[in-house]
């Protein structure tokens, strides 16, 4: 059975362009522009593992990140967070998250950093 991947960006292109990757790469993706979607989905589709764009309207993925930590059942998913605004990672970890990568990230790197969180 493959692995599930949740994937929250409100770009719809970089949405694509990771769902798409993910896919090819044989995980089950779904993916959501809409930051109130997060928390059902978990709740329906149980990922294995989910990411999450920083600067999302409405919010933002690190207070997601942060609710998806607290969560009883959802806990322990693992989280990366994608961001271009910031500099200082230690900010993103301050929510919980599993990992980061920054825009423009690397398809490569992206991979990576899946793989070595979903195992």
């Amino acid at each position: 059975m493959s692995k599930r991947i949740l994937v929250l960006d409100d770009n719809q292109d970089i949405l694509e362009i990771v769902h798409e990757t993910l896919t090819y790469e044989q995980f089950e993706v779904r993916s959501t522009s809409n930051s109130e979607d997060v928390l059902p989905l978990i709740e329906e589709f149980a990922p294995d593992l989910v990411i999450l764009d920083y600067r999302v309207a409405g919010t933002n993925g690190g207070e997601i990140c942060k609710s998806i930590k607290v969560h009883p059942k959802f806990g322990d998913i693992p989280v990366i967070i994608f961001s271009a605004y910031l500099s200082n990672d230690n900010h993103l970890l301050n929510y919980g998250c599993d990992g980061i990568i920054n825009k423009p990230f690397d398809l490569i790197e992206l991979v990576e950093k899946v793989n070595n969180l979903i195992k």
